[in-house]
């Protein structure tokens, strides 16, 4: 019995909500009947299909695991030095260590965020509890070229759609999808920037977060 751990991540760019990273352990051909049912890279499904295969998704796994990185962690670790990349070795280390439990042996495929694979590969690799019956594979587009990261894409997916729908919620429907390609999301910044400061919901060093900040300042003094 073959076994693959596909892991990827959701929302690494949105000034608003947090990132969340998936594990999803399957057999080879579980991965192979994935494919068949359309599960693909999160971003090329409508919502309506991606909460369908999620279901299936769950079903099918043998095991899955999410990981949520909110905003104040993003925002508290890049002001500590550790970048983003570190901070999603050390989720998808913490998703390891959770599912690989059991396992005479495990190929870990992982959707590489950053430029230099073997370096974040190494670092990932110092915060893995056991190391003995993983193989690990780390690629850029693992998402697109592997049925399993895939699903795990979705899942990640899914569980940040959900987070945001909670703060719609709470803040409204304005709040947007959280991403500075947004206009709903933008319009939300400049409005509620200040407002909603120590809300935790906003990645305070993003660049946006600060140019939104920096607009209602100027407004003040006008």
């Amino acid at each position: 019995m073959n076994l693959i751990l596909g892991i990827d991540d959701a929302g690494r760019g949105p000034v608003i909500g947090p990132m969340a990273l998936a594990g999803c352990l399957v057999e080879e051909e579980t991965g192979k009947e994935l494919r068949k049912l359309g599960v693909k890279d999160s971003k090329q499904l409508t919502d309506k299909r991606r909460e369908f295969l999620a279901e299936i998704i769950r079903q099918k796994a043998i095991a899955f695991e999410v990981v949520l990185i909110n905003p104040n962690e993003i925002d508290g670790e890049n002001s500590h030095g550790t970048n983003l990349n570190d901070l999603e070795a050390i989720a998808c280390a913490e998703i390891i260590n959770k599912i690989n439990k059991g396992f005479k042996k495990i190929k870990v495929i992982i959707d590489c965020p950053s430029v230099s694979i073997e370096k974040w590969k190494n670092f990932l690799k110092t915060k893995i509890n056991d190391l003995s019956n993983l193989e690990i594979v780390c690629e850029h587009k693992a998402d697109k070229n592997y049925s399993e990261v895939s699903a795990a894409s979705i899942l990640a997916k899914s569980a940040r759609e959900k987070e945001m729908n909670i703060l719609k919620e709470k803040y409204g429907e304005e709040i947007g999808s959280g991403y500075t390609s947004d206009p709903a999301t933008c319009k939300f910044l400049e409005k509620y920037a200040e407002k909603h400061k120590e809300s935790g919901i906003f990645r305070q060093t993003w660049t946006t977060w600060k140019k939104a900040c920096a607009k209602l300042e100027q407004k003040k003094l006008v």
